[in-house]
């Protein structure tokens, strides 16, 4: 596959970017490299194609997204094994990627024919009497959408599906890794009848075409999922717009006294290790009560052990590549620093080029990056707790707060962690890595600003407009 840029159309570029298997280090394909005078235009496009598609009728907006949802079953194997190839997430759940992005686009068709305002009650106060008041939502403006590459589908979806449903026009700019999957998607939308100037493809890394995208004053929100670093220096360069950040996190899960450790070790290794950890919400943290601590550990090292890694297109593989030799690199710095602090290997760090076996690690200091940071990779440590409210503090002590999985057979300690666990979401009796596409997603703390889930992403991604009626 060979792409240039998308401006209003197709555009052929002489500067390249390969994408490249990270399992093998094959090319798969090659992507144009915007430049400056592209970033320009795009935002000029992009800002007089708003005039025109804010206007559109909300039926009509669904009528497109339905045929996008529509079109990428058709086409779900050809999406696929594209995310596999460039992305090296496992073909099992690259599948069940796309089935998501199928349900993401259909909500967001429905959801844009539910964008309504509310009425507001003026004579509530004396100044208010004789008057009606009302707001409905409009769309914002320009959207700046930087998507991360671990789901270059269903999280391009996340930010298109909305943005789209609400009326807005998108500048969209995958990760430099995944771009081809960006690509496909943006054909299907043309060919499910958007008009060719509504959304505009950029390609390029982040200093060069995110940043001056971010920076200028034309676009109205900016939406990224990504690392924390990355969200910080947006939200410093982004100026006076409208936020969306997914950030990240370490997210842990509480095994409560009374949990029988054969029943979850398997859901949870899946959650720790599957596309080798490389999900905002995996599993990295497990706080275990001391009375199922030894068994628990032990069934769970047994099955991460068990789980096949390697080749993403087998069908049977669980824990796919890193996505970059940098990153692998990275982790095993991290898990060689975890050891030298005192931690111990339960299951020892195994590397096969990109691909890094399950590591489980025991008796972790709280200073070592592979437990206070977002590890992104096949990495968990276990730690026992004595009591449930220690448990709620260990996985609090954290700078970041997405998800939380709490398994418990007690009702007062589900209540008390829905009350005291500092998450976005608290996922009782599943693991952390729990997410449907219509729920509200997002983090506390240094895991985001925001929400995502299509009804709740349309909130963030309009505006308010009040009315005052004086008869």
């Amino acid at each position: 596959m060979e792409y240039g840029i998308y401006i209003n159309g197709w555009r052929e570029k002489k500067e390249l970017m390969e994408v490249k298997n990270p399992y093998d280090g094959g090319v798969v394909g090659k992507v144009g490299v915007a430049d400056e005078e592209d970033i320009k235009e795009a935002l000029e496009v992009a800002k007089d194609a708003f005039g025109r598609w804010r206007k559109v009728p909300a039926y009509k907006r669904s009528e497109i997204l339905y045929r996008v949802s529509s079109i990428i079953d058709e086409r779900k194997e050809e999406l696929a094994k594209t995310i596999t190839l460039e992305g090296g997430k496992p073909i099992r759940y690259s599948r069940i990627e796309v089935a998501r992005a199928v349900e993401t686009f259909r909500f967001s068709a429905e959801e844009a024919k539910r964008i309504g305002g509310e009425y507001v009650p003026m004579d509530a106060s004396p100044a208010g009497e004789g008057r009606k008041g009302f707001y409905f939502r409009v769309p914002a403006g320009v959207v700046v959408a930087i998507t991360p590459f671990n789901f270059p589908l269903n999280l391009v979806a996340h930010k298109l599906g909305p943005s789209i449903a609400a009326g807005n026009t998108v500048i969209l700019k995958p990760a430099s890794a995944t771009p081809l999957t960006s690509a496909l998607l943006l054909e299907i939308f043309l060919k499910a009848g958007l008009p060719s100037d509504v959304i505009t493809l950029l390609f390029g890394g982040g200093e060069r075409v995110g940043m001056p995208l971010v920076e200028s004053e034309i676009p109205r929100v900016v939406s990224f999922t990504g690392s924390r670093d990355v969200g910080k220096k947006i939200a410093k360069r982004a100026g006076l717009k409208r936020l969306l950040l997914e950030l990240g996190s370490n997210s842990g899960v509480i095994l409560d006294e009374g949990i029988e450790p054969e029943k979850v070790v398997k859901r949870l290794a899946v959650g720790a290790f599957a596309h080798a950890g490389q999900i905002c919400i995996s599993v990295q943290r497990i706080v275990v009560h001391e009375s199922i601590y030894s068994e628990f550990l032990e069934a769970f090292v047994e099955e991460a052990k068990r789980l096949p890694a390697g080749d993403p297109m087998d069908e049977n593989t669980v824990v796919g590549p890193m996505i970059s030799e940098r990153e692998r690199d990275r982790v095993i710095e991290w898990v060689e620093e975890a050891k030298k602090m005192g931690a111990k290997e339960e299951i020892p760090l195994k590397v096969e080029g990109n691909v890094i076996g399950p590591v489980v690690l025991t008796e972790v200091p709280e200073e070592a990056r592979v437990w206070k940071d977002e590890v992104f990779a096949p990495v968990v440590s276990v730690v026992p707790f004595r009591k449930f409210e220690e448990a709620i503090k260990i996985l609090n002590n954290s700078s970041y707060g997405l998800n939380a999985g709490i398994y418990t057979p007690r009702v007062d300690h589900m209540l008390m962690a829905v009350e005291e666990v500092e998450t976005g979401g608290v996922i009782i009796n599943d693991y952390s890595t729990f997410r449907v596409d219509h729920m509200p997603y997002g983090g506390v703390k240094e895991s985001g600003l925001g929400r995502e889930g299509i009804k709740y992403a349309i909130e963030e991604l309009t505006e308010i407009r009040f009315v005052s009626l004086m008869p």
